[in-house]
């Protein structure tokens, strides 16, 4: 049986408590469509999607993309550079820290979910005001959608959420890019079925209504790796990778056909310092073919202000406490060296 413990404040009543201004909002709507135009092609640049594997600590968070705004100027020509900013993100296990969303204090073990939506809306909102930048986050759970839709220019689909039908539907009616990853088994045949579901119109119950949407067609595949009943990962970001998905996705008919290349994850068998080598790998793929060039439209990247990771116990600030993270200086230099190779 499940307890009732409090009653959870609603969407509208969120966004009032913590609204966003006329300004922030026009903003939000010139990156959403700097955005669109990379995915559907219109614009050549190259979107990175980096930060925090989680994002648990406000200061940092606004402090990381502080220091990435000042970059996105210097690399404006070559790169529209979007932070990671995860705030439904758990700890692969389930146990213990589950997000700002859950855990507003990473070093509490206090749920308090009506604090930590109010806590992520003010931290999407300050990231905005003080960097410019407005975030990616994970649509880890579509109920929650509504909290943050009015904040986010790119939104994700995680491994293990891909194959979920709300998980397609919801993407289907929304308005900004959705990156749908690769189930964890790796299948390209069921990503590419996850894209065609978030593609075409839809009507289901989401929020206590039936809604009806009219498809996402900036729904795009993300490929993050896989890993096999053994537990192994499998890399799935080599040349030939990419030109096989290529070939599904142009035989499937889907619009914008469009890839975002995870350098974390089963690509990179969970070590960050990998990143650097398979993003540099990917950007001389697409220098050596156009198709794999035209396809690829940027990394995902899971980068903060220290190297590595801490458990929820410590208090090192900027470290991740998930995921281990490639720390900023090597970030910053891996983001220049590939403006260069463009």
């Amino acid at each position: 049986m499940f307890e009732k413990v409090r009653k959870i404040i609603d969407a509208q009543e969120a966004v009032e408590a913590v609204p966003m201004t006329a300004e922030l909002s026009k903003r939000k709507a010139e990156r959403d469509e700097e955005i669109r135009k990379i995915i559907d092609g219109r614009d050549s640049r190259k979107v990175i999607i980096i930060g925090p594997c989680s994002a648990d600590n406000e200061d940092a968070v606004v402090d990381y993309t502080v220091r990435l705004a000042k970059l996105a100027e210097q690399v404006k020509d070559k790169f529209m550079l979007i932070p990671r900013i995860y705030t439904g993100k758990p700890r692969t296990k389930g146990e213990g820290y589950k997000g700002m969303l859950h855990s507003p204090d990473p070093h509490s073990n206090n749920t308090d979910i009506q604090s930590g939506i109010l806590h992520l809306r003010h931290m999407h909102i300050r990231v905005m005001k003080e960097s410019g930048l407005t975030g990616a986050d994970e649509m880890l759970y579509p109920d929650n959608l509504d909290y943050v839709s009015d904040l986010l220019t790119y939104i994700a689909v995680g491994a293990r959420s891909s194959e979920n039908q709300q998980h397609r539907l919801v993407a289907s009616g929304i308005d900004v890019p959705v990156g749908i990853k690769n189930p964890m088994n790796g299948s390209f045949p069921v990503a590419i079925n996850s894209i065609y579901a978030a593609q075409i119109p839809n009507e289901f119950k989401f929020g206590g209504y039936q809604v009806k949407t009219q498809g996402n067609k900036y729904a795009h595949a993300v490929l993050r790796g896989s890993v096999n009943v053994y537990g192994n990962n499998i890399p799935n970001y080599h040349y030939e990778d990419i030109i096989q998905f290529r070939e599904m996705y142009i035989k499937q008919g889907l619009a914008n056909p469009a890839i975002v290349i995870d350098t974390n994850h089963s690509n990179s068998g969970k070590n960050p310092f990998e990143q650097t080598r398979i993003a540099k790998e990917i950007f001389m793929n697409m220098r050596d073919n156009a198709d794999i060039e035209n396809i690829v439209k940027g990394l995902l990247i899971e980068s903060y202000i220290l190297d590595g990771n801490q458990s929820t116990s410590g208090t090192e600030y900027g470290k991740s406490v998930t995921d281990a993270c490639l720390g900023w200086n090597k970030s910053e230099a891996l983001i220049k060296d590939l403006a260069d190779m463009l």
